[in-house]
């Protein structure tokens, strides 16, 4: 049985300040949990109710921790909506920037703030192999449960750097060519991408930041097929991110095949 003082100390740890504090984030929810498991990061604590275990206790190291509980505990220390069969505590990676595989995709996201944005981003991502996400330092941290329970499990196979952009463009850009998205610029069905390219994605609000233009060598854009004057402003950014990931990963791929 949990107490008041043990669920008010993993209720703590949907606040960035205890995340930060304890070197913790939780994650909820099968899929999620699963994924977790079967990835590098250290888990610390496994809640669930006793049907759950029985089914998935074969996935679970013997050095996890696994306390069994009622619903109505789980329900007490979700940070969802509704509670999931199963919460963990893993404990928080850091991930250096002088370990970035620069033979592999790099995508580079400035101020995104938006937790669902950012989860969305990372699964996207996933799905299209970039493993190595840069982010400056104002984007929200990917140990949001709002941002984990938004990857469905992809945080798990990631690598999220967070540094001063300007200072890794500046480190790192030199020999590769850096792309931005903007409202004008080429058209990304036009670009001829390369393996070791840089994205670069801007906010949901400001776009690139004015400290990072210097470094962007050339703009893209994704044009509207939108025939009246009267349309979208623009798309969502998790949205931009994956037309974006598709149009660089579809022409390296025909680029191999020719």
């Amino acid at each position: 049985m949990l107490t008041k003082n043990r669920i008010s100390d993993i209720k703590k740890l949907s606040q960035k300040k205890f995340r930060e504090e304890r070197g913790a984030f939780i994650v909820e929810g099968t899929k999620s949990v699963l994924d977790l498991l079967n990835s590098q990061l250290v888990v610390k604590e496994i809640f669930t109710i006793d049907s759950w275990f029985k089914e998935h206790a074969v996935a679970i190291p013997r050095f996890v921790v696994v306390e069994i509980v009622k619903e109505s505990e789980l329900a007490r220390i979700t940070c969802l909506k509704t509670a999931q069969d199963v919460l963990a505590i893993a404990q928080c990676p850091v991930f250096d920037t002088a370990n970035i595989d620069v033979r592999q995709p790099v995508l580079l996201l400035d101020g995104i703030r938006d937790p669902g944005n950012f989860g969305t981003i990372i699964r996207t991502a996933d799905w299209f192999g970039f493993r190595q996400i840069v982010c400056s330092p104002d984007c929200v941290e990917f140990t949001n449960p709002k941002v984990v329970q938004a990857t469905m499990g992809s945080f798990s196979r990631m690598q999220i750097f967070y540094t001063d952009l300007s200072v890794f463009l500046e480190t790192n850009g030199k020999n590769r060519t850096v792309y931005g998205t903007f409202m004008e610029g080429t058209d990304i069905a036009k670009v001829d991408f390369c393996p070791t390219d840089y994205l670069v994605i801007g906010s949901e609000g400001s776009g690139i930041s004015d400290k990072i233009l210097p470094y962007i060598d050339k703009k893209i854009h994704i044009p509207s097929f939108a025939h009246s004057l009267q349309k979208a402003e623009s798309l969502n950014v998790s949205i931009a991110t994956a037309v974006v990931l598709y149009q660089f990963c579809n022409h390296i791929i025909n680029h191999k095949n020719e």
